[in-house]
């Protein structure tokens, strides 16, 4: 092998990078299992709340704590935090949502609420249709508008001719051109809520957010691992944004208050009866100290206000500004708690009587690293009422002065230019702040009355993309519609350390079954082969490290996958090289015809080409964990390649330089799978009517028995709860029926104390209070099995120390369609390209057409079983997006063995041209018998670990991977073979 200096160093340092991507993972864990100690031992059993508060607030107090110190680098917590490796919400807990922004309430309000009656039968047409239609919703009305309209258009004064749409659609356009238009504004509604959303959980603290544009359906993806609090989050997402215009006291006017407030605080600090919360967070505070190995001081300085909260003080008129204080993002809670104690309210004058203090919506890193953050003096009400409410603004954009600095144009309505022109006039020489969500995004000063409509915001520093934040901000205020929630999951914590804890154990106790068997079968070069896959092992996860990528249950089965198809490459060398020493060929010679394209390598690579295709078809078509899945499945083909032919190969030699005797096998497995020669293809009739009869009846089972479909192909919500018993799932469905007015399904979820509990109740109602009364029917419905269980424990999110929710997933019908009809296309899709990869490879259609009746012959039979059994399984077996991923799985998976055994077929057809067709056929299947039963026993070993030990909610994952192994070793050998033989005679006759 040449290069192998090249090759040597590139797997050092690449191994290198992976452990040092990997330590920031181990770094932030270890502090994370730190905080959860100090909960603990604050926190009780029974309040979840209260320890994940404490949690909070040690990792808040360390977030800027240097805790590694590399010589050439210094890391705090944060910085680790930002470099380790995602979990995702099946390991780590947390909410996925999908949301959708309403382009039916965009249009309406575009149309200043329309009466025209074309313009509403159309609205409510496409709305009949979205439920089942692939089109988005713009296209639908569009074309049921054109159906009804007769000869009015929408730029009509009626529909969309409006005076304040003037400027953008002229009078009596036409529609296909008004379209184009109500496009763009659709375009920048939802990218507007996508911004404000993308605030609001930038502000949220959850670590590692994930928020995502679904193209132009108005759908936003929402991911935030690690969130317990799921009622706070669902409001968080849900409400509408609220924009206002309020007039701002200076600095020198709140400076005063601010002295005598902080002499008031010292004062109450000092008290010996303040309040058992206070005494808490002094605790807490030493505590942590304690804890980051900070030394008491005893000349320690009393604290005051002015310990958290650092006043803008105005000298001059020239330093008059509208930012008040400034103070650290952590000590926030802290100077609003001081801020609204009444004895400090009291000592407001009267002018500031109803002054709201709020803060800046983005923070600045301060010398020392942390971050701080402004506050702002807001002059209130009685009422608490803005002087302008946000849905005046009619467009607003970032623009470009006359000396090219950036600046924030907007226009208002004409309601709004009167009340911005008094607003103005009344505050010449002072300020105004633009708030959203309670949040300033700037606090600019009035040079003159402003009576136009049109204004422009800007500042000295102003940047352009605080003019695009502020721009964004603006056009909030006339967002038509708040975003509803589509699509929901909730992981709760409890379950996600289980499945870590689970997948672990799987993954462990499958790695050990695979170095075990590689010895047991090949002895010292399979010792080699484990020393590859470890190494492998070792960069995908500095892979996914390094990129950030997000580790998902489904992922872990991906990259376990990927162990059983590494050892399969191993597996087709090992074998090459055993047929060269049988055939008295020398060990050198036997070893580098081994791993030569003309040996194993061009298997191996036609193999892996086509699982990497249905990893990226499932890539384009998936979303969440299946994206994880086939995330890891594609990394896992490309660094098993690299492994398995150049880090075994690197071992071989070395041992063959030093004189090493390798035989490739151990006196136990001596002789297994030599001098096969079976004739398959004589038996292709009897595997015709076997095949023939389960697919006969597994599709008897499906048009009558039917599939299981999981809620994110039907619709519904389905909630698994735990209980303090063993529970009876038929008998709790009967409770239920009187709750929800029809059973619901109720299934025993692995441990007999935990149920799944499916229902359609109440699924085509949309809101969040919706969500909220089906939870609390269920809690009632419960009731009598919960024991002492509250409401508020017994919801989704924090810990479970006894009954409640431990996940929960809701799909409204019209998305479910969708993720259906993307399920489909990822299928065929898949099979379209694998059809083409063989054709292209093998220059012959019956290739193409064996492979391709095979992987069907494949999926009908895993449809069949998941049909036939369902009804009596112990585990979850829904048809949904993990199912098929698992389709895609097997289908790839068939076609590694299938291309592994054609490879053979062509190169025995060119080393012995004047054989008999049906012989070299045989002689191949026989001669890589021994390749497709280990790696199949491999491959089944991995999986049946993850199986049994793998947790509850990827049991049917893997059930459905195992049946298909087994079917797609029986079909590379009796149906894709036979078939190609079959059809390769065919293109023989018309030949």
């Amino acid at each position: 092998m040449q290069n192998k200096g090249l090759i040597k160093l590139f797997a050092i340092l690449f191994g290198l990078v992976s452990l040092y991507q990997l330590s920031f993972t181990f770094l932030a864990n270890k502090v994370e299992d730190d905080a959860v100690v100090y909960s603990k031992e604050r926190g009780t059993d029974s309040d979840a709340r209260t320890k994940a508060k404490f949690e909070r607030t040690y990792l808040d107090s360390v977030a800027n704590k240097e805790i590694i110190d590399l010589g050439i680098a210094k890391y705090t917590y944060n910085d680790v935090k930002d470099k380790e490796m995602n979990l995702g919400l099946d390991l780590k807990g947390g909410i996925n949502a999908i949301l959708q922004v309403s382009v039916k309430e965009v249009l309406k309000s575009l149309s200043n609420e329309s009466e025209n009656i074309a313009f509403n039968t159309a609205l409510d047409n496409a709305d009949v249709r979205l439920r089942s239609s692939n089109l988005n919703y713009l296209d639908l009305f569009f074309e049921e508008f054109e159906k009804i309209a007769g000869d009015t258009k929408l730029s009509d004064p009626s529909i969309f001719g409006t005076k304040a749409l003037s400027d953008k659609i002229a009078f009596n356009e036409a529609n296909v051109s008004v379209k184009e238009t109500l496009q763009q504004e659709i375009n920048s509604s939802i990218g507007t809520a996508f911004e404000v959303l993308r605030s609001r959980i930038d502000k949220f603290g959850v670590t590692q957010p994930n928020i995502q544009r679904i193209g132009n359906s108005g759908r936003i993806q929402i991911e935030l691992p690690g969130a317990k609090d799921i009622e706070r989050v669902t409001k968080l997402i849900t409400s509408k944004a609220e924009l206002q215009f309020w007039e701002v006291h200076t600095n020198a006017e709140v400076q005063n208050f601010f002295f005598a407030a902080n002499a008031k605080v010292a004062e109450m600090l000092k008290e010996t009866s303040q309040s058992i919360e206070e005494e808490k967070e002094a605790d807490e505070k030493d505590d942590i100290d304690d804890l980051l190995g900070e030394e008491a001081d005893s000349t320690k300085v009393q604290k005051n206000l002015f310990t958290y909260l650092y006043p803008n003080v105005a000298q001059s008129q020239q330093q008059l500004s509208s930012l008040v204080a400034n103070a650290r993002v952590l000590d926030t809670a802290k100077v609003n708690d001081l801020l609204s104690k009444k004895e400090v309210r009291a000592l407001l004058s009267p002018e500031l009587k109803y002054v709201k203090f709020l803060w800046d919506y983005k923070s600045v890193k301060g010398n020392d690293g942390s971050e701080i953050i402004g506050l702002y003096a807001i002059k209130g009400n009685r009422n608490d009422k803005p002087t302008i409410e946000g849905d005046v603004i009619l467009d607003a954009g970032q623009v470009f002065d006359q000396l090219n600095k950036p600046e924030v144009s907007m226009t208002m309505n004409s309601s709004g230019t009167k009340q911005w022109a008094k607003m103005t006039a009344d505050n010449v020489g002072n300020f105004v702040a633009v708030v959203l969500d309670d949040y300033v995004y700037t606090a600019p000063s009035v040079n003159q009355a402003i009576t136009g409509g049109r204004t422009s915001i800007s500042g000295g520093s102003m940047t352009v993309a605080e003019a695009e934040d502020i721009a964004t901000v603006l056009k909030a205020g006339k967002l038509p519609a708040t975003a509803r929630i589509i699509q929901i999951e909730v992981v709760g914590p409890s379950l996600g350390q289980e499945a870590i804890d689970a997948s672990f154990l799987s993954f462990g106790l499958a790695i050990i079954l695979v170095l075990l068997w590689m010895i047991l079968y090949y002895g010292k070069a399979g010792a080699f082969a484990n020393v590859a896959l470890i190494v492998n092992i070792l960069f995908i996860f500095g892979i996914l490290a390094s990129f950030n990528a997000v580790l998902t249950l489904p992922g872990i089965a991906g990259i376990i996958l990927t162990i059983g198809m590494s050892v399969d490459a191993n597996v087709i060398i090992f074998e090459r090289i055993k047929e060269g020493l049988f055939k008295k060929k020398g060990l050198k010679q036997s070893v580098e015809e081994g791993f030569s394209v003309k040996g194993a390598l061009s298997a191996i690579i036609d193999a892996n080409i086509t699982t990497l295709l249905t990893g990226i078809i499932l890539y384009v078509f998936g979303t969440g964990p299946i994206k994880g899945f086939a995330l890891t499945l594609m990394i896992g083909i490309a660094t098993s390649l690299f492994t398995a032919v150049f880090i075994t190969r690197l071992l071989i030699d070395g041992a063959l330089n030093k004189g090493s005797n390798l035989t490739f096998n151990t006196s136990l497995s001596k002789g297994w799978f030599q001098n096969i020669n079976v004739e398959f293809l004589k038996k292709r009739k009897i595997a015709y009517i076997i095949s023939g009869a389960i697919i006969v009846a597994g599709i008897a089972s499906i048009f009558t028995v039917g599939l299981k479909q999981g809620v994110d192909f039907k619709g519904g919500r389905s909630f698994v709860v735990r209980f303090d018993q063993d529970m009876n799932a038929t008998e709790v469905a009967g409770t239920l029926k009187d709750a929800f007015g029809s059973a619901p399904e109720v299934k025993t979820y692995g441990q007999a104390n935990q149920l799944k509990i499916t229902t359609v109740y109440k699924i085509e109602e949309e809101g969040t209070a919706v969500d909220e009364e089906v939870q609390n029917t269920l809690y009632k419905g419960l009731s009598s099995y919960l024991g002492e269980t509250t409401y508020e424990d017994f919801k989704p999110g924090f810990e479970k120390q006894g009954a409640g929710v431990m996940s929960y997933m809701k799909v409204e019908p019209t998305i479910a369609d969708d993720i259906k009809t993307s399920a489909l296309y990822a299928v065929f899709g898949s099979l379209i390209v694998v059809f083409l990869y063989i054709l292209l490879r093998f220059r012959k259609v019956s290739f193409s057409i064996g492979a391709v009746i095979a992987v069907f012959h494949d999926v009908l039979i895993v449809l069949g079983v998941f049909s036939i059994t369902y009804s009596f399984m112990p585990f979850d077996m829904e048809i949904g997006q993990s199912f098929i991923a698992a389709i895609l799985t097997v289908v790839g998976y068939s076609l590694n063995d299938t291309v592994v055994i054609f490879d053979r077929i062509r190169e025995f057809a060119g080393s012995y041209p004047n054989w008999k067709y049906s012989k070299i056929v045989d002689s191949a299947l026989s001669s890589t018998l021994g390749r497709t039963i280990n790696t199949s026993l491999t491959t089944l070993l991995v999986m049946l670990a993850i199986f049994l030990f793998g947790g509850d909610s990827i049991k049917g994952f893997m059930f459905a991977l195992i049946v298909g192994v087994v079917v797609g070793t029986y079909s590379s050998l009796f149906v894709a073979t036979p078939i190609m033989f079959d059809a390769s005679k065919k293109e023989e006759k018309k030949k």
